[in-house]
């Protein structure tokens, strides 16, 4: 991780050690006052995709990142939560009849990958003081529609990709077929998964879980941002619409598993409104980070292919304002992501600040 240098420069003093969830050695660190954000990104509801507001001003460029990190183990904090879910989900989806089918979805489920999206939603949960165990029935199925969403994604009717994580996809190791069926079954699984496996949630919370989730996906969510972008495939793209197919494509699902672990965790309205916020803004810092390191990392160093974009003369954030200046917009929606979760207490919120210096500085 790059916090190292960022790390060693924070106060130390008067430091307060907790125990949180079963995870040790989590300190905290005096925040300061936090500049008011939410003039320049409103809270929107999912289905109100209509509403969305650019995140990309003049002010929002100029402003100057001042927020210090409270200290925390991420790293150890990450190997924990991502060995929960990689076990959650090898139990969800176990090899049986018909052999084919749930080999095709368990060969991209259980791939690898950095679990960002399940992780974020058990850390939503923890931080208005729910329990792991709430959320990680969605949590998993938040994974599951994730990785839906990449074997349609490389499908030779869409991006026709190669490679995923390191891996042949979907479709060349089990033929396009069955690619599309494993998608399918993953996204059914994944509603299935909520409503069966969900415990010592209230059914009225559970309820509006999935239909954020549901929004999240469906036509005014991930598929619309699908859409967009392949309609503009060949055209002349502004940063707006370059920000609303990635609003929806990439940040809505990130939204959702925020705001699921939220719901699920006992969070208010105001609680759930802050997390939309703050996932918003990761969710586009995502892809901004994905459209640098595609023109700056090698296949080998991403796991996928790389150059993609560039050579089908893809619209990106590089592309439109330039390296450097999208390397600026991706530390600004870290500090907006970060001043979003300064009215929570930042004990119980230093695994999503984290989070977004972790999307920040990710290398592949």
């Amino acid at each position: 991780m790059a916090f190292s240098a960022t790390i060693s420069s924070f106060r130390t003093s008067n430091l307060l050690k907790i125990h949180i969830n079963g995870y040790k050695n989590l300190t905290r660190v005096p925040l300061g006052h936090p500049k008011p954000v939410l003039g320049k990104i409103r809270a929107i509801h999912a289905v109100n995709s209509s509403l969305f507001q650019p995140f990309l001003t003049e002010e929002l460029l100029n402003e100057e990142m001042n927020n210090p990190l409270p200290i925390f183990q991420f790293e150890e904090y990450m190997a924990i939560k991502t060995k929960t879910v990689n076990k959650a989900l090898e139990e969800a989806v176990p090899l049986q009849h018909p052999l084919k089918i749930h080999e095709a979805m368990r060969y991209s489920l259980l791939a690898g990958g950095k679990r960002v999206r399940p992780i974020l939603c058990i850390a939503s949960c923890e931080l208005v003081g729910g329990d792991e165990s709430l959320t990680l029935p969605i949590s998993c199925a938040v994974e599951m529609i994730h990785t839906m969403s990449l074997i349609h994604d490389d499908l030779p009717c869409m991006d026709n990709d190669d490679l995923r994580r390191g891996k042949p996809t979907n479709h060349k190791a089990f033929g396009e077929e069955t690619a599309v069926l494993a998608g399918d079954a993953l996204l059914s699984l994944a509603f299935q998964h909520i409503a069966a496996k969900t415990a010592k949630v209230s059914s009225d919370r559970v309820i509006q879980a999935i239909a954020e989730l549901g929004s999240a996906v469906g036509s005014e969510g991930l598929v619309a941002g699908q859409v967009v972008d392949l309609c503009c495939e060949g055209k002349e793209v502004s940063l707006s619409e370059l920000e609303y197919i990635h609003v929806h494509k990439t940040a809505k699902l990130l939204e959702a598993s925020a705001v699921c672990g939220v719901i699920v965790g006992g969070g208010n309205v105001i609680e759930i409104e802050r997390a939309r916020n703050y996932a918003r803004c990761i969710g586009l810092l995502f892809q901004v980070v994905d459209d640098i390191l595609d023109v700056t990392k090698s296949s080998e160093e991403l796991g996928k292919t790389a150059g993609k974009d560039l050579a089908s003369d893809k619209a990106t954030y590089p592309k439109l304002m330039g390296i450097d200046k999208a390397k600026k917009f991706a530390r600004k929606l870290a500090n907006q992501a970060v001043q979003e979760l300064a009215y929570f207490d930042p004990i119980r919120a230093a695994p999503l600040y984290y989070l977004a210096e972790y999307i920040a500085n990710r290398q592949s």
